[in-house]
């Protein structure tokens, strides 16, 4: 069974559209949610990863297309035929170009477009039960293949966006470490100046006491 759908926007992981549901038919779907968001920001992150996948998680399989610079995304069921989910992907890819297509880029708040939900539960519906004739003819088309597309683990992708951050996390550390150490050494080095010259100003300073009081007496 089709779980979940999901449509983001690959360049920055922007959440487009989403098919609602109440979460009855899925435990831990918010957890399988927030999953999902972490791999659209794996792949605003530039990582060239295919453009075709299935990432299996726990029970279940999420299957993503990227066409356009963004990304469709479904989590179904891992006895859920490989093939009728890429074609239920491709339908809403075609779909969702035709009506939004144009306002894709310009889009700036998440899920700009949830009104496409009507048709992601219409298509849902459609491809539910495997056994139907038209999904039948599905899975029998020969044209349609994905037996070469890959299958990884959702904790080998995220890991990979992980190790990113914590790169970027050092980094920044380091250079925040870096500008406390030139500050402190700035510090040192004039305190080490006033300790170096301070003597010298005061036995100046009683000289230059000592004449000026001598001036006036005499």
């Amino acid at each position: 069974m089709v779980k979940l759908t999901m449509i983001a926007r690959v360049t920055d992981g922007l959440p487009l559209a989403e098919g609602l549901d109440d979460g009855r038919d899925l435990r831990d779907a918010e957890y399988y949610k927030q999953q999902a968001k972490a791999l659209f920001k794996n792949l605003s992150r530039g990582q060239n990863e295919p453009s075709r996948m299935s990432i299996e998680t726990g029970s279940y399989v999420f299957h993503y297309i990227i066409e356009g610079r963004v990304c469709y995304l479904t989590m179904c069921d891992r006895a859920y035929p490989k093939k009728l989910a890429f074609q239920y992907l491709e339908d809403l890819k075609n779909e969702f170009e035709h009506v939004n297509g144009a306002h894709i880029e310009t889009a700036a708040r998440p899920y700009a477009f949830i009104k496409f939900d009507t048709f992601i539960q219409k298509m849902k519906k459609l491809y539910q039960d495997t056994r139907t004739q038209r999904n039948i003819a599905k899975l029998n088309d020969e044209l349609y293949e994905v037996h070469q597309i890959m299958t990884r683990n959702v904790q080998e992708v995220l890991g990979v966006g992980e190790k990113l951050d914590q790169v970027s996390e050092m980094s920044s550390r380091l250079t925040s470490e870096s500008r406390i150490y030139a500050d402190k050494a700035k510090d040192l080095n004039r305190q080490a100046l006033i300790q170096k010259w301070a003597p010298v100003a005061i036995v100046l300073g009683v000289v230059i006491l000592l004449f000026w009081v001598k001036s006036k007496i005499w």
